[in-house]
């Protein structure tokens, strides 16, 4: 008997590609779109039309899961909590770790399905080294997302499949869904927040919180000197140069956000780096003893490079220091460790 998968399909290119992948590797793909967010609109949005087309192109079963709920318990609540902190969220985490790899693997399991899969560029396979299935960074390097991936419950990476994985470019993948005569070969990708598609975060929060302190405060020096007024404190992250509004003998940056005080404290970029970082809510995918210290490279954001550091867990946080220093270590983003191509692990920075 075939190997059943439930695919996990947004409506893009990569998903829908990823059905004629299997499909061809001889599984019994069924095809799930998940309705996360549509910002109050009641009609079926087009991520799900544009699925349930290529479902209906392809010959395989569609479902549609309603966990707009969840969606804003575990992802929106924690995106606006952060904020509200003076720190900077990435809500394709915490999408990742509570829906497409948790709920959505456990309505995998009611329909029976042996795995689930998704349109990442990631690998999972299993490594003789570690004895067990690891998360393996994509072909692509420019386009790998173990970043985003790294929150993902270990036990459950057997049963994940990214069909993606061996793919080098996305010319590749769009011929593929061209052959398949799929209409979304040539749809343009997302690159904003899902549920802030016109990329106003502040927009976002005025709207969604009613604890919202957006109240203007001081931008000062590091050593006290108030050189103007921010517009609140939401408006501003780690590393920001461009709005600040504020004049000095040398560019300055944000260094940091100062919640209790409602300050913006900047610097000259030469105070933005930094060699050390701590970080919480750790998540490792690897078996391997963690009490003593470990040669790893860490990546503090997703366009960032991966930098040699040593990593040091204790009482439950990560103590990482860097070999070179590292520009502009932002709390809210998350950390995360690799051994060679290999996750690690990772967490929030704080």
């Amino acid at each position: 008997m075939n190997k059943r998968v439930l695919l996990g399909m947004s409506g893009g290119v990569d998903s829908s590609t990823s059905a004629v992948i299997l499909k061809e590797k001889g599984y019994e793909v069924v095809g799930a779109t998940m309705r996360l967010w549509e910002n109050g609109e009641t009609e079926e949005p087009d991520s799900i039309k544009d699925a349930k087309k290529v479902c209906d192109k392809l010959g395989i079963e569609h479902h549609v899961i309603d966990l707009r709920k969840e969606f804003k318990e575990n992802v929106i609540d924690n995106f606006i909590c952060t904020y509200l902190c003076g720190k900077t969220p990435n809500p394709c985490v915490e999408c990742n770790k509570f829906m497409k790899f948790d709920m959505f693997y456990k309505f995998a399991k009611k329909l029976n399905c042996d795995y689930i899969a998704t349109g990442h560029y990631a690998k999972i396979e299993y490594s003789e080294k570690y004895n067990e299935y690891v998360l393996v960074k994509s072909n692509e390097e420019k386009k790998d997302q173990t970043y985003f991936l790294y929150g993902i419950n270990k036990e459950i990476l057997p049963h994940i499949i990214f069909p993606l994985s061996e793919f080098s470019n996305k010319d590749e993948i769009r011929n593929i869904a061209e052959k398949n005569c799929l209409e979304v070969a040539k749809k343009k990708e997302s690159q904003e927040v899902c549920f802030i598609p016109d990329n106003d975060y502040a927009g976002f929060l005025n709207r969604n919180c009613n604890k919202l302190n957006n109240k203007k405060g001081n931008i000062i020096l590091n050593n006290g000197k108030i050189l103007g007024k921010h517009s609140g404190i939401i408006n501003y992250t780690v590393g920001q140069r461009k709005g600040l509004g504020i004049s000095y003998t040398e560019p300055l940056y944000v260094l940091r956000i100062d919640k209790d005080n409602n300050n913006v404290i900047v610097g000259t970029e030469k105070e933005l780096y930094s060699k050390t970082l701590k970080a919480n809510e750790l998540n490792f995918l690897l078996d391997i003893d963690l009490t003593k210290k470990i040669e790893v490279k860490a990546k503090i954001r997703y366009r960032a490079k991966e930098a040699f550091a040593t990593l040091n867990i204790k009482d439950n946080y990560a103590l990482v220091e860097f070999k070179e220093p590292q520009r502009a270590i932002t709390p809210g983003q998350s950390v995360v460790f690799y051994l060679d191509n290999i996750v690690l692990g990772g967490g929030k920075i704080i």
